[in-house]
């Protein structure tokens, strides 16, 4: 069933664009419970997240945060298994955050270096990158998110939307396949919301993002609703939002 609002009328927001080539790695959770003092947080979640727009939504303290930490290994389950492209978080985590990267609700939890492109250039040199190879990768990053000219600025002089673009920056440097995003937008006005929303929509890699930015999924291929520490659902944008309004208003 459908609901009868604004949001989904897709002659205001258009038809979602069909993913691009390549596919993701393939993130798999098979059986996986997290357990925390005695308390479940996650229960017996199994998920296969292929899609190229995938949204997690759900009340605060749902498991949303926990489920998501779990993909690139920030977080290992307490039992049952989770593989990105054939590899276990457990085994190969270092490998797979080169894969899957993480973009933190606050980004100052991952801004590191004093200046912006002195921040880029921090996480891309792990991959080995110097010299004119470094500058290109980190000058390319810069002008891709429109941001070149916060290069020589200091990290902890900018606004929380330029932080939040810096720190997707650092992720990007990083060419991973899918990222993964953490409330990306609480910290942000309307403006800045809507540029990171544009900027969500522009990326080539796999997204999954947790919100509570209902504007922000519309057209997205599937939407996860958290609830409890189970999936409540799992399917269309229309359908996950009703739902979720639902457990919202018990």
């Amino acid at each position: 069933m459908s609901i009868k609002h604004p949001l989904w009328d897709r002659s205001r927001r258009g038809e979602p664009s069909a993913p691009p080539p390549p596919g993701p790695p393939g993130i798999r959770l098979s059986g996986v419970t997290v357990t925390r003092e005695e308390q479940d947080v996650l229960k017996d979640v199994d998920l296969s997240l292929d899609e190229h727009r995938i949204a997690v939504i759900g009340l605060n303290g749902s498991g949303k945060s926990t489920l998501v930490r779990l993909l690139n290994g920030l977080l290992l389950p307490t039992r049952g298994t989770v593989q990105v492209g054939g590899m276990s978080t457990a085994q190969d985590a270092k490998l797979i955050r080169r894969q899957v990267g993480f973009v933190f609700q606050n980004p100052e939890n991952q801004i590191v270096m004093p200046l912006v492109a002195e921040d880029l250039a921090f996480g891309a040199k792990n991959l080995g990158l110097r010299g004119a190879d470094l500058t290109v990768r980190v000058d390319g990053v810069l002008d891709r998110l429109g941001i070149a000219h916060l290069a020589e600025r200091e990290s902890h002089a900018l606004s929380g939307g330029e932080k939040q673009m810096v720190a997707l920056a650092s992720v990007l440097v990083m060419e991973p396949t899918t990222i993964v995003f953490d409330e990306p937008t609480t910290m942000l006005d309307r403006r800045n919301r809507r540029r990171l929303q544009a900027t969500i929509d522009d990326l080539d890699q796999q997204a999954i993002v947790v919100t509570h930015d209902l504007d922000l999924i519309g057209g997205y291929q599937r939407v996860l609703v958290v609830h409890e520490g189970r999936i409540a659902f799992d399917g269309a944008p229309a359908e996950a939002v009703e739902i979720y309004c639902e457990i919202s208003d018990r």
